[in-house]
């Protein structure tokens, strides 16, 4: 495995530990404020990392329609975390935010019209079915604790499924309407600035700074901002296949992440769930995948 797969691995670790850090981080400096200041810390890295494109040089409708559903997603992403009544149900709302890939796969088989097996649609039921039943109890699926548990939060929960949808809607754009370039570092930028108007307007405390807070932002920042660094080296160097199936992975190694960081205990039926998801989304992504050599040459023109 070369340096370059091996970034593409480490950015997944990072992207695994996201969940956790966003949960600590806003139960330290509150919703709003907790979540600027990550997003802040994350454009700061990918300016260093990646750098800041000329604005011109990108699609016009990628850059408007695209840097909007980005901030919305981030938005959907962080709040529904930092809104979670419990750690566990913030780590529920991380299994809700992987079921993207599986949309994005749906999505883009309707967009375009594609030719797939009849097997993609049991893949697809299969990671929904997962959500279910990590949402659904103890005992498996009770429809009753299902509906009582979203009841509890249904913000959070409405916030984490619409998070989903967008960054599915999101990829597919990028794939049609981005021509090559990445828009990554501004749109981070602009996530940091839409949470900082958001909490100056809001009635939220001022943020008190400690050493400890100031470590839990440092490492949310760098571990969002440096997994986008390290993935887009990953991408274009790297083993395309390795870092393409291993990446289905992370809502197992994200929920392990999770329950360790918040000191969270995880029932069987979560983890059950956990992995209907991770099966589900990585069965549709292989039933609809493009050749290697194909998605390899695809890379190397958006490198360029």
């Amino acid at each position: 495995m070369n340096r370059y797969t091996l970034a593409g691995c480490g950015a997944i670790l990072l992207w695994s530990s996201n969940v956790a850090f966003i949960r600590h981080v806003t139960e330290l400096l509150g919703p709003l404020g907790g979540a600027a200041a990550i997003y802040t810390l994350a454009a700061f890295c990918l300016i260093g990392v990646v750098g800041l494109p000329n604005l011109r040089e990108f699609p016009r409708q990628y850059l408007v329609i695209g840097g909007v559903l980005f901030v919305v997603y981030e938005l959907c992403l962080a709040l529904s975390l930092a809104w979670a009544n419990t750690r566990t149900q913030a780590i529920e709302m991380g299994v809700i935010n992987y079921l993207w890939p599986c949309l994005t796969v749906l999505f883009s088989v309707i967009l375009t019209r594609q030719k797939v097996s009849l097997w993609l649609y049991p893949a697809l039921a299969v990671a929904f079915m997962g959500v279910v039943w990590t949402v659904g109890g103890k005992q498996g699926v009770s429809w009753s604790h299902l509906v009582a548990n979203i009841q509890s939060n249904p913000v959070s929960y409405i916030l984490a499924f619409s998070g989903a949808i967008i960054w599915a809607i999101y990829c597919n754009l990028t794939k049609m309407r981005a021509q090559g370039k990445n828009g990554i570092t501004w749109f981070f930028c602009a996530t940091a600035v839409t949470l900082w108007v958001g909490y100056l307007v809001s009635d939220a405390p001022a943020i008190s700074l400690s050493w400890q807070t100031s470590g839990y932002v440092m490492l949310a920042g760098l571990a969002m901002g440096g997994g986008y660094g390290l993935w887009n080296i990953g991408i274009l160097k790297g083993n395309l296949m390795v870092l393409a199936t291993l990446s289905y992975f992370i809502p197992i190694l994200s929920t392990l992440l999770s329950a360790v960081l918040l000191s969270t205990s995880l029932t069987l039926t979560f983890w059950q769930g956990v992995a209907m998801v991770t099966f589900g989304s990585l069965a549709s992504w292989w039933l609809t995948r493009e050749p290697v050599k194909a998605a390899s040459r695809r890379q190397q023109v958006s490198a360029q």
